[in-house]
């Protein structure tokens, strides 16, 4: 791994917040080990690995049933890391692939068999060489018989200029992290009503609440980014997801305790109905289910 990469926590908290039956962590990763799954040679960080084997460990210990497991730019588009653990997972997980605007319908068929639902569009420009719009326009044309959706990853700053190609790509769009807001600036800022208002235009946008460590200014317990997590889970309580992030790639200050994460979620979905949504309904609906 880099010689500045932080690995995971090696020991979590065990959370004080019990998930409900079902409920499942909706974003999270595996990084090699890189002797059976070499990393891209375009990457842009090398990170520890992160096997199948300590994701499912993690999953039990926190009290979740299900992971949503995506691919992560490490791995560029060689999704094979990614199709082992679910098919290590005995239907307990779903991926988010990377793909070629020329991939073929053979292997997206073979990648749905494997528990494929979506794929992932990166606009984060220090993770990834930028991708001309037709590209993925391409890509999106070729998943729309499958029923899968499209995961956008981008920066609070490049919200203006990206929700013209967001808003027409077609089916289900779901934005990691809730668009990385500056927390600095406080929920009433101009820039999180602006991707409020995205949402609450276009009912087809789903966000992640997810990565509090990636977002705070403050640190644990992330008292600064539970109001932003919190609007978004009690404005769209049917169109937000949450996640670990698991193993945390690229954390350079702060290596979150993931006990500490679960425990954050009563405080942005309070009630049990909200909970029953963000952690279960809501993830099974968009992964598990036959009306995808």
């Amino acid at each position: 791994m880099d010689a500045d990469y932080r690995p995971f926590h090696p020991n979590p908290s065990k959370p004080r917040y019990v998930p409900p039956p079902g409920a499942v962590d909706a974003h999270c990763h595996v990084f090699g080990p890189a002797a059976t799954f070499a990393y891209a040679p375009e990457r842009k960080y090398t990170p520890c690995d992160a096997p199948k084997e300590a994701l499912f460990e993690l999953r039990d210990f926190l009290g979740f049933e299900r992971n949503v497991i995506v691919q992560a730019s490490c791995h560029g588009r060689d999704n094979a890391a990614l199709v082992d653990a679910l098919g290590a997972a005995n239907g307990r997980a779903k991926g988010v692939a990377v793909v070629r605007p020329d991939i073929g319908d053979d292997e997206l068929a073979a990648l749905d068999a494997a528990g494929v639902r979506a794929v992932r569009f990166n606009f984060v420009k220090r993770l990834v060489d930028a991708t001309p719009r037709e590209n993925y326009l391409r890509i999106a044309d070729k998943i729309a018989p499958l029923g899968w959706h499209i995961v956008v990853y981008f920066e609070a700053p490049d919200l203006e200029s990206l929700t013209p190609f967001i808003t027409s790509l077609p089916g289900t769009i779901v934005v990691d992290h809730m668009g990385r807001p500056d927390i600095a600036k406080g929920v009433e800022h101009p820039d999180f009503g602006r991707f409020v208002q995205l949402l609450a235009d276009h009912d087809n946008i789903w966000s992640k609440v997810s990565c509090p460590e990636r977002l705070t200014v403050a640190g644990p317990p992330y008292d600064d980014v539970v109001p932003f997590a919190r609007t978004l889970v009690e404005r769209f309580p049917d169109r937000v997801l949450w996640g670990t992030d698991w193993p945390h790639p690229n954390m350079t200050w702060l290596v979150p305790d993931d006990g500490e994460l679960v425990d954050v979620i009563p405080r942005i979905a309070p009630t049990p109905a909200l909970q029953q949504a963000l952690l279960v309904d809501n993830p099974n609906r968009l992964y598990w289910s036959a009306q995808r």
